[in-house]
């Protein structure tokens, strides 16, 4: 049976759910043509049936018109190639024109009625003359759009200091607001260089083990609290959650470790 709704995904890690009124038959990695603002648009499925069911719709959403054709699968290459160039005769008009912004992608609408030119920058930009100049070029309809730092790593991409591609670019479709909150509940020090990513904000994978942190904390004692062990009172210094230690330190600077167990309970 065919999926009534689809979530494909575009250039940029760019997603939209569409749904199969005609019921096509579908698996993930299908190319297919969608229906988009005044036109159509070209993207590939990364997930239908329940899985796409499951997530909340805000308005009726645009349908999925058919399956890519060949010739559909070699006018996207085409219009990729192009969106290179593109990008160069943009990125050489913002300096004549001395804007202060800095391109990040660009992206053909399939059937080329829309060129979509990513931005960041730091102020607002009046870019009025360099979409007079990108429309009299390229003769179709231009649209500047303002993304924020971490919308550029999620459509560039990159690696994380884990190592591994970036979390925005591989599995993740929406962001989270994260806080300083967030590494303070999960003890790790409030260091900026080993809190932020590479877009320069907060990780978002500080969300990630949130809720294990807070429910694993709630056994045991808080930092700073005074404490009864088998060697006399101290203070903790640190918990462990992962060995299950607790570090105390007395009065007279010395460090001793405990398990849970071994603190009294009505103190633990």
């Amino acid at each position: 049976m065919a999926a009534e709704l689809v979530e494909v995904a575009f250039k940029g890690n760019r997603t939209g759910i569409y749904s199969n009124p005609v019921g096509i038959n579908l698996k993930t990695g299908d190319y297919v043509i969608v229906e988009a603002e005044r036109g159509e648009d070209a993207g590939v499925v990364i997930a239908l049936g329940r899985v796409v069911t499951l997530k909340e719709l805000e308005e009726e959403p645009p349908r999925l018109m058919r399956l890519a054709t060949p010739e559909d699968v070699n006018k996207i290459r085409t219009n990729r190639q192009e969106e290179e160039a593109a990008f160069d005769v943009c990125k050489e008009k913002i300096a004549r024109h001395n804007l202060n912004m800095k391109l990040v992608d660009v992206e053909y609408q399939f059937d080329r009625n829309k060129l979509t030119f990513y931005f960041t920058s730091d102020q607002r930009v009046d870019f009025r003359q360099l979409v007079r100049d990108l429309a009299a070029k390229y003769r179709t309809r231009i649209e500047l759009r303002q993304i924020g730092v971490r919308d550029e790593a999620k459509r560039i991409g990159g690696y994380g200091t884990c190592g591994y591609k970036l979390c925005c670019n591989t599995f993740m479709r929406e962001f989270e607001t994260i806080t300083t909150q967030y590494a303070r509940e999960q003890l790790l020090p409030m260091n900026p260089s080993k809190l932020s990513g590479v877009c320069g904000r907060l990780k978002c994978c500080l969300a990630f083990e949130k809720v294990f942190y807070v429910s694993e904390l709630e056994k045991y004692p808080e930092i700073d609290e005074t404490v009864k062990t088998p060697l006399g009172e101290g203070v903790v210094d640190k918990i462990d959650i992962f060995h299950g230690i607790i570090y105390v330190r007395y009065p007279n600077d010395d460090m001793e470790k405990f398990t849970l167990k071994e603190l009294q309970p009505d103190e633990a």
